[in-house]
C-alpha cells in the first residue's frame, strides 16, 4: 500500500491522526477529519512509534548467503518493526572496503530490499591511510565506516592498530563521518584451569575478560585526546555493542569534549552468564554476555542516558558453524541471531527499570538517525520518511520459530517470553507487514545513500560564513 492516507491510533485516551503523502509525513494532528477522500485506518488502542533504525547489522550478502542474505533479513527486519538497517561491511565475501564493493552491495539491495537500507564502509590496514579511498566509498553513499581493533574472525577485514585509528581519524573528521568500532583489545590470557571443558560457557567467558573491552576504551580515548579531536557536527567515534559495563564510567567522563557515542544490544540486558547451560551455543557473541550484575548495570545506563543507542548486532551463521551437536563454545561462531527481535527485546528489558516509550524511541530511531546522519528519518513529524512500526506493548511478542523470518531459525529469542507485539510496519507509507498478512513479498525497500559532495559543501559554507 502506497497512498495519500490518514491513520488514526489512540494513546492514553488522546486521539491523534497522522496524515501520509508521497511517503512522507504530511501533518500530524489530534483532529480526525469528520471526513476523508483518503483510506483511514484505524489502530485503535495500539502505539505508533517511529520505525525502528537498526544501526548494526551482517546480512553477509554478497558472498556468505548462507548465513543470511539481504532478503531474509530486511523481511525479518520488517516483521520486527524495523524500517531501516545499516549493513555491516563483513561477514560478506569480499568485505566492503571499496567503492566498487560498495556499490555492488547496493545493487543487491536495490533488488531485494523489503525496508530501507543503508552501508557503512570498512577500515582495515590496507585502507585506513589511504584517503582516496575512503572518499571513493562517502561519493557512493556509505553512511559512515567500521573497524575492528580485535581479530574480527574474518581473514579479509583484519583489525586496525591505533595507528590506523589515528591514520583514519582526522579524514573523517573533514568530513563529518562517523566511525563504528568494535572495541575489544585482545591479549594472551592464562587459563585457570589445564584442560577447561569447552561445553561450559565460563570456559569461553574466561577466554575474554573485561579488560579486553576496558583497554580498548583508554586506547580510543587516548587516541582522541592525543589527535585533539574535538567534538564536532556529524563524526562520532561510536563504540559498538558496549558488553562490560564498567566501561560506561570511563566513557561518560569524557563525552562532553569527546566525539563519542556508545550503543549495546538486548542480549546484553536480557541475558546473563548465570543462566547460560552447558553446550547452548546460540548465546555465544563477542564482546561476550557476562554475569547479572553487569547486565543490571547496563540497564542502569541505559536508563540514565549514558548509552546512546541499542542495536542487535545480528550476526547469524548456519548451524554448523554455530557448533551445535557438539556444543564447543570455543569453536562455535560468535554471534547473536537477533534482527527481528530489537523492539520486543529491548521494550521488555528496558522497561524493566522504568523507561517509558519516549526514551525508548530516542534509543531505536531517533538516536540512530543521528549517528548515521539520517534528516528524514527517526521521528513522526511533518516532511519526514512515513516510517512507521504500530504494535502493542502490553501484548506478547510472537517468538515462535514458525513466525521467525531469518534464513536460520536459531536463536536465543526463539519462544522467549517479549512484551511488544508488531501489528503493522509501513516504509515510506509501504506497508511491508502486517500481523494478519505477514511481509510484502515484493521489493518496498530503498538504499541510502549520503551525498557527501553537498554534505562537505555545506560545511566549507558554513565555516567561510556564506550560509
Amino acid at each position: 500500500m502506497h497512498m495519500s492516507q490518514v491513520w488514526i491510533f489512540n494513546i492514553h485516551s488522546v486521539t491523534l491522526a497522522v496524515a501520509i503523502r508521497g511517503g512522507r509525513i504530511a501533518a500530524v494532528s489530534d483532529k480526525v477529519p469528520a471526513t476523508s477522500r483518503y483510506p483511514v485506518i484505524d489502530y485503535k488502542d495500539a502505539v505508533i512509534s517511529p520505525g525502528v533504525i537498526d544501526v548494526h547489522v551482517h546480512m553477509n550478502e554478497p558472498g556468505r548467503e548462507e548465513w543470511e542474505g539481504i532478503e531474509t533479513g530486511t523481511a525479518a527486519a520488517a516483521a520486527g518493526g524495523s524500517t531501516t538497517v545499516i549493513d555491516m561491511p563483513l561477514n560478506s565475501h569480499p568485505c566492503t572496503t571499496t567503492a566498487e564493493l560498495l556499490e555492488q552491495k547496493m545493487r543487491i539491495a536495490e533488488a531485494k530490499a523489503k525496508v530501507d537500507v543503508g552501508f557503512w564502509g570498512g577500515i582495515t590496514p590496507d585502507n585506513a591511510n589511504k584517503h582516496d579511498v575512503l572518499w571513493d566509498m562517502l561519493k557512493a553513499g556509505a553512511l559512515g565506516f567500521k573497524s575492528f581493533v580485535a581479530p574480527s574472525g574474518i581473514n579479509d577485514f583484519p583489525n586496525v592498530s591505533r595507528g590506523d585509528v589515528a591514520d583514519a581519524i582526522h579524514f573523517l573528521l573533514s568530513k563529518g563521518a562517523p566511525f563504528f568500532v568494535h572495541a575489544e583489545l585482545v591479549t594472551d590470557v592464562e587459563q585457570s584451569e589445564e584442560d577447561p571443558d569447552p561445553r561450559k560457557y565460563s570456559t569461553y567467558l574466561a577466554t575474554r575478560p573485561p579488560n579486553f573491552e576496558q583497554d580498548a576504551a583508554h586506547m580510543l580515548i587516548d587516541t582522541l585526546v592525543a589527535e585533539h579531536i574535538p567534538p564536532t557536527r556529524g563524526f562520532y567515534l561510536h563504540i559498538a555493542h558496549l558488553g562490560d559495563a564498567t566501561n560506561v564510567e570511563a566513557f561518560r567522563a569524557v563525552k562532553r569534549r569527546l566525539p563519542l557515542s556508545m550503543e549495546t544490544c538486548p542480549h546484553y540486558l536480557l541475558f546473563a552468564a548465570e543462566n547460560i547451560t552447558d553446550g547452548d551455543t546460540k548465546y555465544k557473541c563477542a564482546p561476550p554476555i557476562r554475569d547479572d550484575a553487569n547486565r543490571r548495570a547496563l540497564l542502569s545506563a541505559v536508563k540514565s542516558g549514558d548509552i546512546d543507542i541499542i542495536s542487535s548486532d545480528h550476526s547469524p551463521a548456519p548451524p554448523g558453524m554455530k557448533e551445535t551437536e557438539s556444543g564447543d563454545f570455543l569453536k562455535a561462531w560468535g554471534g547473536i541471531s537477533g534482527m527481528q527481535y530489537l523492539l520486543p527485546a529491548t521494550w521488555t528489558a528496558v522497561q524493566s527499570v522504568g523507561v517509558d516509550l519516549f526514551t525508548l524511541s530516542h534509543l531505536l530511531s531517533t538516536n540512530p538517525a543521528h549517528l548515521a546522519g539520517l534528516k528524514h528519518k527517526g521521528l513522526i513529524a511533518p516532511g519526514l520518511d512515513a516510517d512507521i512500526v504500530v504494535w502493542d506493548p502490553e501484548a506478547s511478542a510472537d517468538t515462535s520459530m514458525a513466525h521467525n523470518r531469518l534464513k536460520h531459525k536459531l536463536s536465543p529469542y526463539t519462544d522467549m517470553g517479549l512484551k511488544g507485539k508488531v501489528l503493522a510496519t509501513f516504509v515510506r507509507g509501504h506497508k511491508v507487514f502486517d500481523e494478519r498478512d505477514g511481509v510484502f513479498e515484493g521489493r518496498c525497500g530503498s538504499v541510502i545513500r549520503r551525498k557527501w559532495l553537498n554534505i562537505v559543501k555545506e560545511k566549507q559554507q558554513k565555516a567561510t560564513g556564506e550560509l
